[in-house]
């Protein structure tokens, strides 16, 4: 059945009609094309039955999440969506962060559940739809070592001995060391900092892809301490199909672009960096994993799943994400669904879809769709206006 995904309108979105998010639901919801505005940020498309933002049925109204709760053979048996499918669309950087594993969240919200809303885990995967940027892990020791050396102001706010410690003892201990330092620096520390940093930005262009996301970040959270995490952490250029996976106690920021997310449904959220709101030092450095690795290393590969279909499957039940991109020259092709259902989106394309010979309903850009447990496959038969063919994406427990 079609559905509608709830729309957040966070100060971070990408406004008006440039936001993917808003172009997306203008084509599927009458009611957001006349309600949209052009100076709102539209920044996130959630799609599933999550208790902030359930989807509605298209041709009722109706909430997804009564839908499951009354037949919850839809879903293979299971309470809920084991997963919560987005599409984001960012301008401003979101706040550097970490999600705890299960063990820890569990324990997190027993102990504290007005900062931790629920006992569950937050593992995520990423997917450009366009360029995207994001900070993803920290860097290698080596890497870290020569950041902090060639500016002298990081030398200074960190320290030569503790810097000197990266490369006599290349581990995850001696980035701990150093990234504990600068989450214990003072702020005027940290302003200094980032106003002798700004100096050299402003007339080097040695780097042109730290100074931008340095200027970026400055720009929008001026002498945060998340300015300094882009030193540590690595800066990660993604091209439209590229993905990363954020395990859990990895450090991630998404600085722009737009993208499909899928993650694990909750809202644990351990705070860095780049945000107004609370910062949890203590809990954040007790939990943070230290691996160095490469940018290259932090990318996650798909695996063919069919002719045209790509998986991400990441090492996690929760959900995995499909790529589904057809050529104009096919007429047909069959998605697979799983035993738990699935949740699809159109991003491209226009598309008759079909259950055993029975026409169920025209899919276009900014379709979405609930496919329950009980159908096996929907057959497509295409309309191609567009020369690059069919794109969907389909989010789905992870059985594969």
């Amino acid at each position: 059945m079609e559905i509608l995904g709830s729309i957040k309108t966070y100060d971070w979105g990408t406004r008006g009609s440039q936001s993917k998010v808003a172009q997306l639901a203008s084509k599927n919801d009458e009611n957001f094309a006349k309600e949209f505005n052009e100076t709102t940020p539209y920044a996130e498309l959630w799609m599933g039955d999550h208790v902030s933002g359930p989807s509605l049925i298209k041709s009722t109204g109706e909430s997804i999440s009564k839908l499951i709760a009354s037949d919850n053979s839809s879903i293979g048996g299971a309470t809920s969506l084991p997963f919560l499918f987005k599409v984001l669309s960012i301008t401003k950087p979101l706040s550097i962060q970490v999600h705890p594993n299960k063990e820890q969240a569990e324990q997190l919200h027993a102990t504290r559940p007005d900062l931790y809303k629920d006992p569950n885990h937050k593992p995520e995967i990423t997917i450009a739809l366009t360029d995207f940027l994001a900070l993803c892990g920290f860097r290698t020791p080596a890497e870290l070592y020569n950041q902090l050396k060639k500016y002298q102001a990081l030398t200074n706010l960190i320290g030569a001995d503790t810097i000197e410690e990266l490369q006599k003892q290349p581990t995850s201990e001696s980035i701990k060391v150093c990234y504990t330092k600068l989450m214990s620096s003072p702020q005027d520390a940290i302003v200094k900092c980032i106003s002798d940093l700004s100096v050299i930005f402003n007339e080097n262009k040695e780097d042109e892809l730290l100074t931008n996301v340095f200027k970026h970040c400055n720009h929008y959270f001026p002498n945060d301490i998340g300015v300094l995490s882009i030193f540590f952490m690595n800066i990660i250029q993604m091209k439209p199909g590229q993905a990363i996976f954020l395990a859990a106690n990895v450090p991630h920021a998404y600085l722009s672009g737009d993208c499909i997310e899928c993650m694990a449904c909750s809202d644990n959220v351990i705070r860095a960096g780049l945000t107004p709101k609370f910062k949890d030092v203590e809990t954040l450095l007790e939990m943070l994993d230290f691996t160095g690795k490469t940018a290259e290393e932090k990318f996650f590969q798909s695996l063919p799943v069919g002719p045209y279909s790509e998986l991400f499957k990441p090492p996690v039940k929760d959900f995995a994400v499909v790529q589904v991109k057809v050529p104009d020259t096919v007429q047909n092709y069959c998605i697979e669904n799983r035993a738990n259902g699935s949740i699809i989106i159109v991003l491209k394309g226009n598309a008759s879809a079909a259950y055993l010979g029975r026409q169920l309903f025209e899919l276009k850009e900014g379709s979405i769709v609930f496919v329950p447990a009980c159908i096996k496959s929907v057959g497509l038969t295409f309309n191609h206006p567009d020369a690059e063919g069919f794109i969907a994406y389909q989010a789905l427990y992870n059985d594969f």
